[in-house]
């Protein structure tokens, strides 16, 4: 079982920076493939990144490439975000999530989520 906590969600002016993190609880955190999705009001959950146990692999989607980093810390059982170059159209809230096995960009690839943190990028 593992819970997962997000937060460093916010407010930022388009061209600017947060850092997500998303604390786990539970055992074997370095066992886990850890994914970040979003979702906008009214649009379904889109992926974003994933990173393997040992954080030697990620994966993004392809608009999110060049502008975001997944990163974790397996002796802190925390996995971040940090998103540069923000744009309106990534407001949406963010979730973490977990799973054993190998990457996955599909939300029902994962077991374990976040109750998510909402990030507003204005013009």
């Amino acid at each position: 079982q593992v819970q997962l906590v997000e937060s460093g969600g916010g407010s930022a002016q388009a061209g600017g920076s947060l850092r997500l993190s998303c604390a786990a609880s539970g055992r074997h955190f370095s066992s886990y493939v850890m994914g970040w999705f979003r979702q906008a009001p009214g649009k379904g959950r889109e992926f974003v990144a994933a990173i393997n146990g040992k954080g030697d692999s990620t994966d993004y989607a392809d608009s999110m490439k060049g502008r975001f980093t997944i990163s974790r810390d397996n002796a802190k059982n925390t996995v971040f975000l940090q998103m540069n170059s923000l744009k309106p159209a990534d407001t949406a809230v963010y979730y973490c999530a977990a799973h054993l096995g190998v990457y996955s960009a599909y939300p029902t690839g994962y077991k374990y989520w976040g109750q998510g943190t909402q990030v507003t990028v204005s013009s």
